[in-house]
């Protein structure tokens, strides 16, 4: 690979496909900011794993695992010896093959979750429920859609000196049926040399001929070292409502956590937040002690909800909390568009989202995200709703 020139790693219209790849320090161009990097592309073998794409990203400080198999999802990552994920029941990729989503009163999703960073949507995300009013081909939706279990067909990556040393990889994934929606995210996930950050940007386009419901949520998922107990999630709140009674019942305490607590029944709280004067909205879950973190700054006027899910029971059951922006909540989608948040994407139109997600290893860099958060606040007293809101949750 020369400076400045991608590798097409997959594309099945051309019949390409490179079981293995890699590119490094040694082979490739000089990054300044990192004296060691590397992208490696590689095919996991045996069990439910089986023939699931892995590209590997390391800028020198950051690493983390890409799924192009698993719609472009993050499966894990580590920065400065800090593990980023957690440690779910589902201990390596499932590929989507072994996943059959209508299982289980259509909770199979749930079968191949363990990832960092997995997108819900695209046509539907929330709640297994009936849609009388969906399109006829998705009348029974289960949870979460489909994207997550839709491989991409296009995988490419690129390595620059420019941009700060910029290392990227971009996947294009079709969620398409015939006689049906025909919806295309085009992604790229990208990172600077010795950044303790990624940025992901997103497209997804309607390639139909008929105006098609969109749903996107960015399920983002981490367990210790960031979640124990006493770990705190800081945000720029205007407004917050407890998803149903049982979360209510803790609305005092929601930004705090437990420690692994058996027989812990998970909790969520539906979020408008803040945004700052770039239009961008940053959110912070940080450790007890404050020494590290993890932050997620994304674009609230193409995300404008938020979902926080807890998830703190034992850790053999998976201790997790999820930091969930989305285009609307994960409520049914009959419910969701009856509250005019499902997009009416056109024929033509694209969806632009952008989040950068970094990691905090020092306390000076996680006080500084929540100063920001701090200022933000001050501009405006968040309302906070004791029980649920029946435009945000239904009944």
């Amino acid at each position: 690979m020369s400076a400045n020139e991608s590798i097409i790693l997959t594309d099945v219209d051309q019949s390409i496909w490179h079981d293995t790849y890699r590119i490094d320090d040694q082979s490739g161009p000089r990054l300044t900011g990192a004296s060691r990097w590397s992208l490696e592309k590689r095919t996991l073998r045996g069990g439910m794993s089986d023939g699931v794409d892995v590209v590997e990203v390391n800028n020198g400080k950051l690493s983390f695992s890409i799924l192009p198999t698993r719609g472009m999802g993050i499966w894990k990552g580590t920065c400065e010896g800090l593990h980023i994920g957690w440690n779910s029941p589902v201990k390596s990729p499932v590929h989507p093959a072994f996943v059959q989503q209508e299982d289980r009163g259509g909770l199979g999703w749930l079968g191949g979750f363990n990832e960092w960073m997995v997108r819900c949507g695209l046509s539907w995300h929330g709640a297994p429920c009936a849609d009388p009013n969906g399109h006829p081909l998705e009348k029974n939706l289960t949870l979460h859609g489909r994207i997550a279990n839709t491989p991409a067909h296009y995988v490419a990556a690129s390595v620059s000196p420019e941009n700060g040393g910029e290392i990227s990889v971009t996947g294009i994934v079709r969620e398409t049926v015939f006689f049906g929606p025909h919806l295309e995210l085009r992604s790229t996930i990208k990172t600077r040399a010795g950044s303790s950050s990624l940025t992901i940007i997103d497209e997804v386009t309607n390639l139909g001929n008929a105006t098609a419901d969109f749903e996107l949520l960015y399920h983002t998922n981490l367990g210790t070292p960031f979640l124990e107990e006493g770990a705190r999630f800081v945000a720029p709140v205007r407004e917050m409502v407890p998803r149903d009674q049982h979360a209510a019942n803790d609305n005092d305490t929601y930004g705090t956590y437990l420690g692994p607590t058996d027989g812990y029944a998970e909790q969520c709280y539906f979020f408008d937040m803040l945004a700052d004067e770039h239009g961008k909205t940053p959110v912070l879950l940080r450790n007890q002690s404050g020494n590290i973190g993890f932050s997620m700054n994304y674009d609230r006027e193409t995300l404008p909800w938020f979902t926080l899910w807890k998830c703190t029971h034992g850790m053999n059951g998976g201790y997790v909390t999820g930091l969930e922006p989305g285009t609307d909540f994960p409520n049914p989608r009959p419910f969701e568009r009856e509250k005019r948040r499902v997009i009416n994407l056109n024929v033509g139109q694209t969806h632009r989202t952008e989040l950068e997600l970094s990691i905090h290893t020092t306390p000076g860099e996680v006080k500084a995200i929540e100063q920001k958060i701090a200022a933000l606040q001050d501009r405006v007293h968040p309302v906070v709703h004791n029980e649920p809101h029946g435009d945000w949750c239904p009944s």
